[in-house]
């Protein structure tokens, strides 16, 4: 299967789940770790492990099983090495907290999160970014 393809499945999957904020970020001209990064968020360790299983039991449904699982028991931040691709299944804190987004693609969702942090933040800190 390809990445392309991996990453639609696993959008399905996480959107067959209700997870919120899907985003793609291609990484495959930035490092050699994967090709895509696919993020989302979810409102509890239930949902996050929903989103979870359901991403694992589509992909393994079609012959592609995870390399590594992450997380799974805190389900604060689950992550799916699925070697080409990585799933980050965020509770809606972690998320802002780690940015990945700003990180790695410098995303508008990730500019604008970074953006509205600096905005409200002490003179001092705003001097450090």
């Amino acid at each position: 299967m390809t990445p392309e393809l991996m990453v639609e499945k696993i959008k399905d999957a996480i959107d067959n789940r209700k997870g919120r904020d899907i985003e793609v970020i291609p990484l495959a001209e930035k490092t050699i770790i994967a090709d895509y990064f696919v993020i989302c968020s979810g409102t509890s360790t239930t949902h996050l492990r929903g989103i979870a299983d359901e991403v694992i039991e589509k992909l393994e449904k079609e012959g592609v099983v995870a390399a590594h699982v992450e997380g799974y028991e805190t389900a604060t931040w689950i992550l799916i090495d699925f070697l080409d691709v990585v799933v980050h299944i965020f509770q809606q804190s972690e998320r802002e907290f780690y940015n990945l987004e700003k990180l790695w693609n410098g995303s508008a969702a990730g500019r604008k999160k970074a953006e509205t942090a600096a905005s409200s933040a002490p003179a001092e800190k705003q001097e450090l970014d």
